[in-house]
């Protein structure tokens, strides 16, 4: 069984048991956090998919850490002009577990 899934603008693949790294979640480390944008749900050939979402189903995820991925360097600079702009980004995420797919 696995369900397709919405959270933080991105679509994930999910199963029972699958450790993500997602958009950082609202949730401390070890809270339960339950999604309930699932768009399809397939289990043993039963394919269920949603107009938008499938209505009643949810994925209960637990949250295991929230961190911080690698830096990125954005460099900008036009050429003969003098100008440079040196900027670094890291983008936090949860890494999350899901525990359950409820239909």
């Amino acid at each position: 069984m696995y369900a397709i899934i919405e959270t933080g603008g991105k679509q994930y693949r999910v199963q029972e048991g699958d450790v993500i790294r997602v958009e950082k979640l609202a949730a401390e480390a070890g809270e339960t956090v339950e999604v309930d944008r699932v768009l399809a749900v397939v289990s043993d050939g039963d394919v269920r998919i949603g107009t938008p979402v499938v209505n009643g189903a949810k994925v209960v995820l637990k949250v295991l850490e929230n961190g911080k991925g690698k830096k990125i360097i954005v460099f900008k600079y036009k050429p003969k002009k003098n100008y440079r702009r040196k900027q670094g980004h890291r983008q936090p995420f949860s890494k999350v577990v899901v525990e359950k797919i409820l239909v």
